[in-house]
C-alpha cells in the first residue's frame, strides 16, 4: 500500500460505474482530501457530498493538467470504466505533448485498452504526477482467494474455469479483453471492446437460440492481462455481474485473488448466495 501524508489531496479520474465512488469513499475515510475529475458522459451516479468536483471531456488533457496543478495535486488515481475513446479532433494536448502527438494518435487508433492506459499513465507522469493504484487506497475491495460465498465450484465448474482462464490469458496477451466464458469444457464467448456485460448478453442470446445448450452449466472467468499495468483497469465484479450471470445461465464467476475488485462485497456475495451461484478467487499466476 502506498504511503500518503494525511490530508494530502488525491485526484480521482473517474470513469463510469461504482468503482470510483467506492475508491473515493475509502480514500476519504483514510483522511485524504479529494478532487473528483469526472469524465464527461461516463457516469450516471451523483457525487453527493463531494464538494471539489470538475467535469472534463476525455480528450481535454490540458484542462485536466491545469486543474490539478492549480490545486497543488501531485497524486492521481485512474478509476472506473471508459465506454468510448475520444475523437481525434477533440484532443487538447499540453504544449509539452505536442511533439508526442503522432505516437498518441497511433495508440488511440490501433492500441488495445492496456496500451492506451499505459499511454495515459505515461502522459501524467511526464507532467510530474504520480499515478497511484486504486487498490493502494481501497485494498478491501480486492478479491480474496478461495470461495467467497455459500457455494463452491464443483469438479465440472473447476474444469470450465481452467478452460476459460486459459482463453482469457491468451486474449489478454493480445490486449483484446479480460474475460471468457466456458460451457461444457468449451469456450463459447470471449470479451472484446464491447466489455463483459455485452459478452454475457451474447451468451444469453445463444442460450435462447440454442446455439449452445439452454441448460448446461458454465462459468465466467475474468483475468488481468499478462502485461497489464496494475494501476488501472483491474477486472471487477459486482451485483450487476451476478444478475448477468443468471441471465446467461452460468453457475458462477472466477477472478484472480488480489488482482480484481469485488464491488459492494456484502451485497454481491449475498446476491450470489441467493441465486445459487459461486464467486471464486483464483490464486494468481506467479509473475
Amino acid at each position: 500500500m502506498t504511503t500518503l501524508p494525511a490530508g494530502e489531496t488525491v485526484a480521482i479520474i473517474a470513469g463510469n460505474g461504482r468503482l470510483p465512488h467506492l475508491v473515493a469513499k475509502a480514500a476519504r475515510d483514510r483522511g485524504f482530501s479529494l478532487l473528483i475529475v469526472q469524465l464527461a458522459g461516463e457516469n450516471s451516479l451523483p457525487w453527493d457530498g463531494y464538494d471539489d468536483l470538475i467535469e472534463v471531456d476525455l480528450g481535454a488533457f490540458s484542462a485536466v493538467v491545469g486543474a490539478l496543478k492549480a490545486r497543488g495535486v501531485r497524486k492521481i488515481v485512474l478509476s472506473g470504466g471508459v465506454r468510448r475513446r475520444p475523437e481525434l479532433r477533440s484532443l487538447r494536448p499540453t504544449l509539452r505533448l505536442i511533439f508526442s502527438l503522432p505516437s498518441i494518435l497511433a495508440d488511440l487508433r490501433g492500441g488495445g485498452d492496456d496500451r492506451v492506459l499505459r499511454m495515459v499513465i505515461s502522459l501524467f507522469e511526464r507532467h510530474g504526477f504520480e499515478v497511484v493504484a486504486a487498490q493502494d487506497l481501497a485494498d478491501d475491495l480486492l478479491v480474496t482467494s478461495g470461495v467467497l460465498g455459500r457455494y463452491a465450484p464443483d469438479s465440472t465448474a473447476l474444469s470450465d474455469i481452467k478452460v476459460a482462464a486459459d482463453a482469457a490469458h491468451a486474449l489478454g496477451a493480445l490486449d483484446i479483453g479480460q474475460g471468457a466464458v466456458a460451457i461444457g469444457g468449451r469456450v463459447v464467448a470471449v470479451e472484446g471492446p464491447e466489455g463483459t456485460d455485452e459478452m454475457l448478453a451474447r451468451v444469453a442470446g445463444m442460450r435462447q437460440t440454442r446455439r449452445i445448450s439452454p441448460t448446461r452449466p458454465g462459468v465466467l472467468v475474468k483475468m488481468c492481462k499478462p502485461s497489464q499495468d496494475m494501476r488501472a483497469d483491474l477486472p471487477s465484479i459486482g451485483v450487476d455481474t451476478v444478475r448477468r450471470l443468471q441471465d446467461a445461465g452460468l453457475n458462477g464467476v472466477a477472478v484472480e485473488a488480489g488482482k480484481a475488485f469485488i464491488l459492494d462485497r456484502g451485497e454481491t456475495i449475498a446476491a450470489a448466495d441467493q441465486a445459487g451461484l459461486f464467486i471464486y478467487g483464483l490464486e494468481p499466476e506467479s509473475d
